[in-house]
């Protein structure tokens, strides 16, 4: 059988998850907005340009300084025939089955360190101050995260040696299950338990923004449900039910801290005095 490849992409490959992305991010949009979860607590107006202006600078500075990103260095892998599945005798299908699973994993570990080094924390911790969830949650994240994160991928990648077709299928993969996960799209009650045993979907990552800490360190799968389960940190429903869910984190509450020039400044910045009673959801 011929090997999977991704030959003569490379030069459309930013244009083809650019694409993806755009239209996962409207068709979420869209059905968030024809069927909301939740109420939200602050306009979109006060939330959508820090959340999107955060994703356009991230897809600027992994541009400027990694413009190869994650597929380019499975190329330059598979070029050295570096990695381990190269060596594995695996037929090409094999391979690239078992890179995405091996790449979430290694995605549900980061995101598990972000949270447990604090240094780490302190850039992660901004993605958990968004005061509600939608569409644009999906790509708030600081940009020395992103970068840092691109890091340890890449050195997934060349471990393994995972087929540059894996790793794209794997980065669109990443990009719609997060603006999936984070948006506000109400899935009815008897579907959602199913749709949980493939995707983690939602409700599923709605309790690991809720602003209770042991809430929050769990559920930290963003694509597959599974890694959850099997290492301990799945939990099935918020303590106080989802009318009694508040998201966010109590250092973060002001309206505020959803500018553009807060978010990246937050992770160098000593947190303000913990409300005792931190608001509820509020009027859309």
């Amino acid at each position: 059988m011929a090997p999977l490849s991704i030959q003569g992409w490379p030069g459309g490959e930013a244009s083809l998850r650019l694409g993806i992305f755009a239209g996962c991010f409207l068709v979420l949009a869209l059905a968030e907005g024809l069927a909301p979860s939740r109420r939200r607590t602050l306009r979109r107006a006060q939330r959508w340009p820090g959340n999107l202006g955060l994703s356009l600078l991230d897809s600027l500075v992994v541009r400027f300084l990694a413009p190869a990103g994650a597929v380019g260095i499975s190329l330059f892998a598979e070029s050295r025939h570096l990695g381990v599945l190269p060596l594995s005798g695996l037929p090409p299908v094999a391979r690239v089955i078992l890179s995405l699973g091996l790449l979430d994993l290694v995605i549900y570990l980061q995101h598990r360190l972000f949270h447990a080094v604090p240094l780490l924390w302190r850039l992660h911790r901004m993605h958990h101050t968004d005061l509600d969830l939608d569409v644009t949650s999906g790509a708030r994240f600081h940009p020395l995260e992103i970068l840092l994160s691109l890091g340890i991928k890449a050195g997934a990648i060349l471990a393994l040696g995972a087929p540059p077709i894996a790793v794209l299928m794997f980065e669109i993969v990443l990009n719609a299950t997060a603006l999936f996960n984070h948006s506000n799209l109400h899935i009815p009650a008897r579907l959602e338990p199913w749709l949980r045993c493939l995707l983690v979907t939602p409700a599923m990552h709605r309790i690991h923004h809720s602003i209770r800490p042991e809430e929050t360190d769990t559920n930290f799968g963003f694509n597959l449900p599974w890694w959850d389960r099997l290492l301990g940190t799945y939990r099935q429903d918020p303590a106080g039910g989802e009318e009694g869910l508040s998201l966010g984190l109590p250092e973060f509450r002001d309206a505020t801290e959803s500018r553009i020039d807060r978010l990246l400044t937050q992770p160098f910045r000593t947190p303000p005095t913990v409300e005792e009673d931190p608001p509820k959801s509020g009027p859309s």
